[in-house]
């Protein structure tokens, strides 16, 4: 069973991981080619990632099939950390009020996909 949760969370942080790739590479086109201002990328990278952690939270969550909650919980804690050891690694600084705001509102994202996708699932209700 246990396995079954950890291969659901791979899942999950795969689909995180290649949304927000794919999508980092669709703004920089898009700040590169248009006139697309940093006050907007704010608010589009916010809600791009609130985005993708939630469907992240929803495929762990059906994979899962059970604890969706706490799936979704370690998906959120897994963005977050990763986020905070490239952020410090790379600029020897932690997070501010407003990115634990952000990272804080992604967990619960991730949490309420992890929820909606363990109750997605239809159990086999074959008497056969």
């Amino acid at each position: 069973m246990k396995n079954k949760q950890f291969i659901a969370l791979l899942y999950g942080w795969i689909v995180v991981l290649g949304l927000i790739i794919i999508t980092s590479i669709i703004l920089a086109l898009f700040l590169r080619f248009t006139s697309l201002n940093e006050p907007t990328l704010s608010w589009i990278t916010l809600t791009i990632g609130l985005i993708s952690l939630f469907l992240g939270g929803l495929v762990a969550g059906v994979k899962g099939k059970s604890k969706g909650w706490i799936i979704g919980g370690f998906i959120g804690i897994g963005f977050t950390i990763f986020v905070l050891s490239i952020q410090y690694i790379g600029y020897q600084q932690l997070f501010s009020l407003e990115q634990s705001a952000h990272h804080l509102g992604y967990l619960i994202a991730a949490v309420v996909g992890g929820i909606l996708g363990v109750n997605a699932v239809v159990p086999n209700r074959d008497n056969t």
